[in-house]
């Protein structure tokens, strides 16, 4: 009897029906994720009238969007449409590469329609509001991404060669080439520290001024943004310390 209810609201030229008996935000959100996945959308634009639940249920069918989707979402609503999402990789692949202007969501994230899915699109989404903004932090960044990457990798073997194969006095020049190379991939770490603090800002603001989270959803990006946030300041205090330990060791 219930599940004939619901149905109800399915008309012939539309779905409408009594809030919440006939519809309710579970039931939008599951509309919202058949739609998406039974067309295989791209790009879903999500708008609502002036009743008092159309805000709630608007928020509810977009949650029933896909990572990439609400990704979308955003991207359109910023005016960049041109931005290309894939979706490809493994696990924690997410990112943004401004030379090709694509975001690259792996399947995890852009094919689920949870909310920590949602959060990390929508991070990557902020970086693409950086690009777009031509916030300082962000163009640093990619002009250091070469030299951190040549740092990172060639900077330890450098270091030891001097060490381990001259000795601390012959090998100096080496174990301080060494050490400049490292610099420049904790410089990296440090200047990634505000680009993906401001870029889990900018999701967060999207999501809530678009209305695709509301309430206790807003809390609980918070979280996931907040955890991805420290992952970053983890990384660069132990850069920061991998360095001092290198000084350390090139004064014995």
């Amino acid at each position: 009897m219930e599940q004939t209810q619901r149905l109800e609201s399915f008309k012939a030229y539309d779905v409408r029906g009594k809030v919440p008996e006939q519809l309710n935000p579970g039931m939008a959100e599951l509309i919202g994720a058949t739609y998406a996945e039974l067309i295989d959308a791209k790009r879903v634009v999500v708008g609502h009238d002036i009743r008092l639940t159309s805000e709630e249920l608007t928020a509810a069918l977009a949650r029933g969007l896909t990572g990439a989707q609400g990704a979308r979402q955003l991207l359109d609503s910023a005016g960049l449409g041109d931005v290309g999402i894939e979706i490809g990789g493994g696990r924690l692949s997410d990112h943004y590469d401004p030379r090709s202007r694509t975001l690259t969501l792996s399947p995890d994230v852009g094919n689920s329609n949870s909310l920590a899915a949602l959060g990390v699109a929508a991070h990557e989404a902020g970086h693409a509001l950086q690009h777009q903004a031509g916030y300082a932090p962000f163009r640093m960044r990619s002009a250091l991404v070469p030299v951190a990457n040549i740092g990172s990798n060639f900077g330890f073997i450098l270091f030891f060669i001097g060490l381990v194969v001259f000795g601390v006095q012959r090998g100096q020049p080496i174990i301080v080439a060494g050490i400049v190379l490292y610099s420049a991939a904790v410089l990296f770490t440090l200047v990634t520290l505000p680009v993906e603090i401001n870029a889990s800002h900018r999701a967060l603001t999207e999501l809530t001024n678009r209305n695709i989270l509301v309430g206790d959803e807003i809390t609980g990006a918070k979280k996931v943004l907040s955890a991805a946030a420290l992952t970053y300041v983890a990384a660069a205090l132990m850069a920061v310390l991998q360095l001092v330990r290198l000084i350390l060791l090139s004064r014995r």
